[in-house]
């Protein structure tokens, strides 16, 4: 499964609004929620804060992957947004994030959640891909990124 085919120009977003960690967590989990794969976005918000209480999804250089998994969606959905000015995300090198990859998993597809995690961990460690996701205007232009991104790491 690739990055690149779970996320929809309708869940990519440029200049998310948000002054703190919560109101950017609230904000991915409601456009994630545009998704017909989420049945239940209450119970995907109580998951992804579940986790978030256990350490936070700020992992350092500008990054944050908020993530859960339950029983309230249909299949593996996700969203990305590069924020409209940097937040103070208690990340884990105490730097502010701009990136975040918000990735909800279905209870029993455990494999492809934890893969497509460490897939999106390999893109984001480099530089020169967030340096270029934080330049790009319009979802088309993030996907296609992503897009190629892969291409330079993975069989595709």
């Amino acid at each position: 499964m690739k990055i690149s085919e779970i996320l929809t120009t309708d869940l990519v977003l440029s200049g998310l609004a948000g002054d703190s960690k919560d109101e950017i967590i609230d904000a991915m989990i409601d456009l994630v929620g545009r998704s017909p794969k989420v049945l239940d976005k209450g119970k995907v918000r109580q998951a992804i804060f579940e986790r978030e209480k256990i350490m936070s999804t700020g992992v350092g250089n500008g990054f944050a992957i908020p993530h859960g998994k339950t029983d309230a969606v249909t299949d593996i959905v996700a969203a990305f947004a590069v924020t409209a000015k940097p937040i103070d995300y208690e990340s884990l090198d105490e730097k502010p994030v701009r990136l975040v990859f918000l990735l909800v998993g279905k209870d029993n597809l455990v494999g492809p959640h934890i893969k497509l995690l460490s897939r999106i961990s390999r893109l984001m460690n480099k530089e020169e891909f967030r340096r270029r996701l934080l330049e790009f205007k319009t979802p088309e232009e993030i996907i296609e990124g992503f897009r190629q991104e892969e291409a330079t790491y993975f069989d595709v």
